[in-house]
């Protein structure tokens, strides 16, 4: 990718390119036609709906962990979702319901609470209960949902005389952009603390963190993995990846604004801002990677890079570029889909990056574009 293939898009913008978007689901589908495992799509990792139809063609649907994803997967993928939630929130559970086919629960309170309503609903939905494996080899702690004490899923404890009435599914979430050995080990500990339930269960939800579509992931180990342990227990399978399906699918478009130096410290300030566009660079923290730039803070060129927002800390270290940076300087962050785009935010008033596609044929189209009224509308 060049710089010279933006011409045309206005700074600030994530672009999308359709042709490695459909890469990656041809990838994820050719495991799980292999596997003999439905792979749904998380939207926590992406939701940009303009995609669905493309998406839907290679998934089999959508998990959702609150009442707008559910409602998104209904209308813009034409499928319920698989539903979870830490805490269903009592207002929105009966509409929950509407947009769900599967529906699991954070704790033994929550199913109690709820399972009277489910068992009542018209339409069948198949419920389930969040366990926890302890075990996640996620190194950030504010990632990792297996730690003792962590309010996310049912403890063994809990569950020593098996599954309750009802349940028919065990759901646990423990990767991170891991592979198929990570998973490994993941289900051993998964078997031995609750393998005295997946017997009693019709399906298992091994959850997202499943990167399928990196270079070395081993998708002969993941399917075999996935076919013995459905061959055991005789479940069905679901895998609900997000950043996998958006790998490496597109871009964050910026401008330099201005060039400061100060104690011989030069930034360059971009269109953009970290902490409402790009917060997992502060909160991880995480180093994207940048077009025709190194990590590093050696070189000619070397520029710490400023958000617009006027929070203090809104930048991250230095990158040497190629050539010197100036007003009007492109700068592209790559692997902008996942995640990232998902947690942005209008603090500040800071103009949000509008929404661009590349079409498998090369042409452009922009999206969506943000203004002042989507600014005032979320403050009432």
């Amino acid at each position: 990718m060049k710089s010279n293939d933006f011409l045309g898009i206005e700074s600030p913008a994530y672009v999308l390119d359709e042709a490695s978007l459909i890469r990656n689901l041809e990838k994820i589908a050719a495991l799980r036609d292999r596997a003999g495992v439905q792979i749904i799509l998380a939207f926590k990792a992406f939701a940009l709906w303009h995609s669905f139809e493309t998406i839907s063609k290679y998934l089999n649907g959508a998990t959702a962990s609150s009442l707008g994803e559910a409602r998104l997967c209904f209308e813009e993928m034409k499928s319920p979702a698989h539903t979870y939630a830490p805490a269903y929130i009592p207002r929105e559970f009966p509409e929950i319901m509407k947009y769900s086919s599967h529906i699991t629960f954070n704790s033994l309170s929550q199913f109690e609470k709820y399972k009277g309503t489910v068992l009542n609903h018209p339409f069948k939905i198949s419920m389930g209960l969040r366990v926890n494996p302890e075990y996640s080899e996620v190194e950030t702690d504010l990632y990792n949902p297996t730690a003792l004490g962590s309010r996310l899923g049912v403890d063994k404890a809990q569950l020593k005389d098996g599954l309750p009435e009802f349940i028919e599914g065990i759901h646990f979430h423990a990767l991170c952009e891991n592979d198929s050995y990570t998973l490994e080990k993941t289900l051993s500990e998964l078997e031995r603390h609750f393998g005295h339930l997946l017997r009693d269960a019709k399906w298992v939800n091994m959850g997202g963190g499943h990167l399928i579509t990196k270079d070395d992931y081993d998708v002969d180990h993941a399917v075999k993995l996935l076919r013995d342990f459905k061959e055991k227990y005789e479940v069905d399978i679901i895998l609900e990846p997000g950043s996998a399906v958006a790998w490496r699918t597109g871009h964050l478009l910026t401008t330099v604004l201005d060039v400061i130096e100060n104690h011989g410290v030069k930034t360059a300030v971009l269109d953009i801002s970290f902490t409402c566009h790009q917060p997992d660079t502060l909160e991880m923290p995480y180093r994207p990677v940048i077009l025709d730039a190194e990590d590093s803070n050696e070189g000619e060129f070397a520029y710490r890079l400023g958000g617009v927002s006027c929070l203090a800390g809104d930048r991250v270290e230095a990158y040497s570029f190629k050539e010197e940076l100036q007003p009007g300087s492109l700068v592209v962050f790559e692997d902008m889909m996942h995640y990232t785009m998902v947690k942005t935010n209008m603090f500040n008033g800071v103009s949000h990056p509008s929404y661009a596609i590349r079409k498998v044929d090369g042409s452009l189209e922009v999206l969506r574009r943000f203004g002042y009224e989507d600014f005032k509308g979320r403050m009432g």
